[in-house]
């Protein structure tokens, strides 16, 4: 009996000896992301802002004079320049990360602890959307100097922020397991997520445009995010609000199970 009980302490722990979550793993593992964007917040917090700030003058400056209600066209474009900053800074969070990972060798020491891929993905897609919402809530501060922020559907406004920073965190996940140079993270960055949001009612209203080309951005999962979440602070919308809740959890169901799948196989980053 010694000996069996000698053995079993002799034993590597393995996954099931910490249950079925690796809390302390995982929580560290957020950690670690966290403090990896606050310990340079100038640039991963603060530079956002700036950048929010200066399109909010610039629109202001140019456009807002022209309109007759300058007023109602700031609190329009607010809740636009705070969701990009979400989507912006959610996703190069994840994917940076793990392309230094891969760069530096170091995601090796980020594979080798008793962490399942569950845990690997809910560690890397929570930093992301961690700082995404920081972002958020830095730059709403930083708007209602222009205009009030204040929710009149807080449902919605906690909703599409929450499911943007979390979906841009996925996209950067299999972004960043995906590239092998850092180029390709600027190639998705640049000719995907960009378009994208500038396609999708950031800087206005979709009506503007002709009918052919609403209906094409009804088919832009980050149209439905931005025209929600504005809907949240102005209690207006272009779309369907509620088509616009089942696209983005459908749509970000599918991403997490890809991202179970892609980490659990290893691809590209245990090879």
């Amino acid at each position: 009996m010694a000996t069996t009980d000698s053995a079993r302490q002799d034993k590597a722990p393995n996954k099931r000896d910490f249950g079925r979550v690796n809390w302390m793993g995982l929580g560290t593992l957020y950690k670690k992301e966290v403090r990896r964007f606050t310990k340079i917040w100038l640039q991963t917090l603060l530079a956002p802002v700036i950048s929010n700030l200066l399109y909010m003058t610039v629109f202001v400056l140019a456009f807002a004079a022209l309109r007759p209600e300058p007023k109602s066209f700031m609190a329009f474009l607010a809740p636009g320049l705070v969701m990009l900053g979400i989507l912006n800074n959610a996703g190069s969070n994840s994917a940076s990360s793990i392309m230094n990972g891969k760069m530096t060798g170091a995601i090796s020491d980020i594979l080798m602890p008793p962490l399942t891929y569950y845990e690997l993905a809910l560690g890397w897609i929570g930093g992301a959307a961690t700082r995404g919402m920081a972002v958020a809530i830095v730059t709403c501060l930083a708007l209602s100097f222009f205009t009030p922020m204040i929710p009149v559907k807080i449902w919605a406004v906690l909703f599409f922020a929450i499911s943007a920073a979390l979906m841009m965190g996925m996209v950067g996940v299999l972004t960043g397991i995906w590239a092998e140079k850092f180029d390709q993270l600027a190639v998705v960055n640049q000719f995907i997520i960009l378009p994208l949001s500038f396609l999708s009612g950031t800087f206005y209203s979709i009506t503007v445009l002709p009918e052919s080309f609403q209906k094409l951005i009804l088919f832009n999962p980050l149209f439905y995010l931005i025209d929600g979440f504005r809907y949240g602070f102005l209690g207006t919308s272009d779309g369907n609000v509620i088509h616009g809740v089942i696209f983005i959890t459908v749509l970000n169901i599918i991403l997490f199970t890809l991202v179970l799948r892609v980490i659990k196989a290893g691809w590209r980053i245990k090879s």
